[in-house]
This record gives structure tokens, sequence and C-alpha cells, in this order.
């Protein structure tokens, strides 16, 4: 038997995220003079395929299908990371200098968000054939164990952070792979090693590109109450919307920085667009519903016997966490904002098919389960 709850929670966040989907899409319906329902449709099918992959995929055995399906989705779509840069405009769109989405006719996808899916299955795969055997190693040994890994890794920050200049997306998969390895018994000094190339990596990405340092400066500008406001446009209109909003909100519909306040306030900025209409009582029970679907993956990775399965379904919790505390923490003003969405809620098919792919995977695994100790 799957895991229930955590598909009900699941579909609560995609039909809240539809919603909100259709009240916040208002400006960017008026300026393109898009239908009214433009934006809902899309989501609409979206969910709908994301669902229907969630109850196919729970009803396969995970013992014949989780290897086939990690490996066809690491490899395609890592494949299909590497020719983007090579791609013409026609097929590859240029929004705001990044290249993330690739065209087909009317469809357009985000391939970084089914490549953490492959790449967590692979790794997880990968990891339980060839660390998990070897008991306790020396330094020496671990290095030259985990180089192919760090190496995915670097290929997988080239192609993200620095073609697509999406950093957030690679802070996502590098603190979730982090976490594998010491799951998988790297030592402190490996660890001690790993962390501090991964921050200096991390600074780098961050002073070679002007718009990162301008959204680090934004940061630290927003915490001066005296700053100039028009400097922090984004996180200012942001902690406004979510002021205004108060405990009970504005009502369904009723928001005003949608109108142009604040920009992809049905993508990144989801949170605060259902802070001001629904109020923060909605919010509180959108962080509790989030830490709920975490809580159950949890359950099943401890309840799972396989190490394969376990490790996915950590990394598969940690995917979803980091998106939402870096999102949630960058609409605040708490962190410089990344850019990043929120899994379930903001607008866009890519996500929220990935994110019900992810899902879908736990609920496959979670028949593995044994029921009389859960």
């Amino acid at each position: 038997m799957i895991d229930k709850p955590l598909f009900g929670a699941t579909v609560i966040l995609l039909i809240l995220g539809l919603v909100m989907s259709y009240s916040l899409s208002t400006y960017i319906v008026m300026k393109y003079h898009y239908a009214d329902t433009h934006f809902f449709i899309r989501q609409l099918v979206a969910v709908i395929l994301g669902i229907t992959m969630m109850v196919i995929l729970s009803k396969l055995d995970p013992d014949k299908w989780f290897k086939p399906i990690g490996i066809l989705l690491f490899m395609t779509f890592l494949s299909i990371l590497l020719i983007m840069p090579m791609l013409p405009e026609s097929i590859v769109r240029n929004i705001g200098g990044a290249k993330r989405w690739v065209n087909f006719g009317s469809i357009s996808i985000t391939p970084v968000e089914f490549y953490k899916i492959g790449f967590l299955m692979f790794i997880s795969w990968s990891l339980v054939r060839t660390r998990l055997p070897q008991g306790k190693m020396d330094l020496k040994s671990e290095i030259k164990i985990f180089i192919p890994y760090i190496f995915v890794l670097i290929l997988s920050t080239l192609l993200i952070a620095v073609f697509q200049k999406d950093l957030g997306q690679t802070l996502v998969i590098s603190l979730t792979l982090i976490v594998l390895f010491i799951l998988v018994g790297s030592s402190f000094r490996f660890f001690s090693m790993l962390f501090g190339l991964g921050l200096t990596g991390f600074v780098l990405l961050i002073v070679t590109q002007p718009h990162r340092i301008k959204r680090v400066k934004d940061w630290f500008l927003s915490l001066d109450n005296s700053s100039n406001r028009l400097e922090t446009y984004q996180i200012s209109n942001s902690l406004d919307a979510i002021q205004h909003g108060g405990f009970f909100g504005q009502g369904l519909g009723n928001g005003q920085y949608k109108l142009g306040f604040l920009s992809e306030i049905n993508t990144d900025f989801i949170l605060a667009g259902i802070a001001e209409e629904l109020g923060f009582i909605t919010v509180l029970a959108v962080t509790l519903i989030m830490f709920f679907i975490i809580f159950r993956i949890f359950k099943v990775a401890a309840k799972v016997d396989n190490p394969t399965y376990y490790l996915f379904c950590v990394g598969a919790a940690l995917l979803i966490a980091f998106s939402f505390l870096i999102n949630s923490f960058g609409i605040s003003g708490i962190t410089p904002i990344k850019g990043i969405a929120v899994p379930f809620l903001s607008y866009g098919g890519s996500q929220v098919i990935a994110s019900a792919l992810n899902i879908g995977i736990v609920l496959m695994i979670s028949k593995k389960v044994n029921r009389r100790t859960s």
C-alpha cells in the first residue's frame, strides 16, 4: 500500500498552486493581452499530468523500474543540458540573459527540474554500489571513490550555474549531495575538505557575475531601513505584500502587489502573493503541509530496507526542503533572492511535473515499507 497521506498532502498543494496561478497572473494577462484563463489552463494541464504520473508510478515495482527510470532521466536531461548552450534562440529561450528553457512548439520545458530527479536517482544507486561496500577508508581512498561524483557535480555547476545562471538550483543539488555523502560514510576530514571547496566555489560564482553581486548588495541594503527603496525594489515590495496581507489576507483576487509592483509573483514570489491575498494563516498552513510532506518522505526512508531507496528518499525530501527554505528566506529578506521555484506551488509545468515525479517515485518505494513497523 502506498503512503496515502503523502499523496493527499501533495495534491492539496498542487491545487492551491493552481488556484493562485489564476489569481496572481492578472498583470501579465493584461499586459500581454492573454485570455483570462491562459495561465490557469496551462497549470491545470501540468497538475493533471503530475497527479496522473504519481498514480502510475505508485503502481510500479521499484525493484524493476527504479534503476531504468533513474538512468533514463539522468542521461536524457544531462545530454539536453550539455547541448543547450549550442542551440539557437528559436529553440532555447533567452530570458533575462539566462537560457533555461527549451521550446517544443507552444510548449517549453525547464530541463534542470527533471535533471535534479535523475541526478538524485543515479547518485543514490551508484553510491550504494561504490561506497557502502568499502567500509572504513583512509582519506586518499575516500577521495578516489568520490572523485567521479565531484566531477559530475562540477559539470552540473558549470551547466546550471554558469551557462544557465541558476545558482539556486546548483545550491540545492550541492547541499543534497553533501548530505548523501555523509550518509554513506564520508569522514569528517573529507567532509571538511569538500565543504571548503564548495564554499570557495560558491563565492567565486557570486563575485564573477554582476547580477549576483547586485542581489547580495540589494539584500544588505534591505537590512538597512534608511536605504533607498528603489535599490531594494523586489525585496521591499515582497515584504510589503506580506505585511499588507496581515493574518487573514485581503481576500482571493484582491491583492495589489500582483498588479505590476512585484514581478514573477506567480513563480518566485508566490509565497508573498499567497501571504497578501490569503494571509499569514494560509502561509503557515502551507509551511506545515510542506513539512508534513518532508516528514512522510523521511518516514518512508526510515522504514525501507534497501539502501538505494533510503538514499533517494532522503535526497527527495532534501530537494523539497532546500528549495522551500531558500525561496521563503529570500522573499522575506532573510537571505539574498535566489530565484528558485516553490515545489508544487509556483507556476510552471516543468516544476509541477518534476515535483510530482519526485513524489511518485517515493510513493513507488513506499510500497516496500514494512507496515507492521511503520
